[in-house]
């Protein structure tokens, strides 16, 4: 087998990161979930630039945690089935919890410049039946079409969640981060992606009621992380003595919580965020300067993609195979794009309302599907110099 040269992905935290962890484990400090995640989800949430975030223990938690919150705040307005729009490109926590929690998940198509959800095709199921919730995603880094995003939800007044797990650092034209776009807005910190605290995840928002919504989702559905004057008033309004108040739960809440030796690693994380955002950047329009003519990719336009991996489509199944042999051949670590479409997934296919019960009945869309058949990555991370990004260029072409 030929030893991996340049993999999809490199380890974030460093021989720098360890050594001051094992420093402040010293100190025998508390390890689960206290004062250093607090410090986290403030630093977070300044830099993204939301009001409010809440750190968990991964970025699927943290859709899971966006969409049962929507559920709480729906409350008797919600009833099973009710209509929320999913994508055909992203992972499979994106839709997952709106099938767990009794949804109604519509799948639509991928816009065939960014990746992201199609938003001719969103409209066209707001016309037919609204839906009650949207969910999009950031595809790999590269912002998707935020004002007619806006545009649609205000028209249509459904909630608008965004899932920007792997897109942490891509900003707008105007300086606004992925992450503000959403009512609700998840990010990863899972090996591989812009940072890391090896597992972890989190939720923005601006709302304060689902903020303290998600805060209790998070712990059990205690309300004792809330502020003094949110939790004395839900001990009224409930009756409870200040015996039980530290174990009463208010709402059917989780175990989703991280722990502050994941917050000590993301701290140091968040003050890399702006050299590690503009590496990946500069790598990523590297890429797309060296392949423009010969393979097809997202589209940005004035935005600024901050990616995990560089994503590239084939023009067929053949030529991708002759890529991916040729980067094994070299060394090069690939993979499929994302998860292509999900909509070809058998927990989609399989789901219990769906009649159609064979491999070929999937979702047919034809962006989804190119990304699906033809899709690949190419490796991004920090310390990949343009050079090397030139070299594993080379590469792709002589494959073409």
């Amino acid at each position: 087998m030929q030893k991996i040269i340049h993999p999809l992905a490199k380890e974030t935290i460093n021989g720098e990161d360890i050594e001051a962890l094992i420093g402040w484990l010293r100190s025998e400090p508390r390890l689960t979930k206290g004062e250093l995640t607090l410090q986290l989800e403030k630093k977070w949430a300044d830099y993204i630039g939301t009001k409010y975030a809440v750190f968990c223990n991964s970025g699927s938690s943290a859709n899971l945690l966006m969409a049962y919150a929507l559920k709480c705040k729906m409350g008797n307005l919600f009833y099973p089935g009710v209509k929320v729009v999913v994508p055909s490109v992203g992972w499979v926590t994106t839709v997952a919890p709106f099938l767990q929690f009794d949804f109604g998940p519509v799948m639509v198509g991928a816009d065939p410049d960014t990746f992201g959800i199609n938003l001719d095709q969103l409209e066209a199921e707001c016309e037919v039946h609204p839906p009650i919730a949207v969910i999009f995603v950031q595809v790999l880094g590269v912002p998707h079409h935020r004002e007619r995003l806006l545009e649609l939800r205000d028209k249509y007044n459904f909630w608008l969640l965004e899932d920007a797990c792997a897109a942490l650092g891509a900003e707008y034209s105007d300086g606004c981060k992925v992450g503000t776009v959403g009512d609700m807005s998840s990010f990863s910190f899972y090996f591989g992606h812009q940072l890391s605290t090896i597992e972890g995840g989190m939720v923005n928002t601006n709302d304060d009621e689902l903020y303290n919504i998600l805060l209790m989702l998070r712990s059990h559905g205690w309300g004792k992380d809330l502020d003094s004057a949110s939790y004395s008033k839900l001990v009224d309004e409930h009756g409870v003595d200040d015996f039980h108040k530290p174990f009463t739960f208010f709402i059917p809440g989780f175990n989703l919580r991280a722990t502050d030796l994941q917050a000590f690693l993301g701290l140091r994380q968040v003050d890399k965020a702006p050299w590690v955002s503009q590496r990946r950047n500069e790598n990523h329009l590297r890429y797309a300067a060296n392949l423009r003519t010969h393979v097809k990719f997202q589209e940005w336009g004035d935005n600024k993609p901050v990616s995990i991996s560089f994503g590239a489509l084939a023009i067929s199944r053949e030529q991708r195979k002759s890529i991916v042999s040729k980067l094994v051949d070299h060394g090069i670590e690939t993979r499929i794009f994302s998860a292509g479409n999900l909509g070809r997934h058998p927990f989609w296919i399989g789901r219990p309302h769906e009649k159609r019960a064979t491999s070929s009945a999937h979702f047919v869309d034809y962006v989804s599907d190119a990304i699906h058949d033809f899709g690949f990555f190419l490796p991004n991370y920090p310390e990949l110099a343009l050079p090397e990004v030139d070299g594993i260029c080379d590469i792709v072409r002589s494959a073409l």
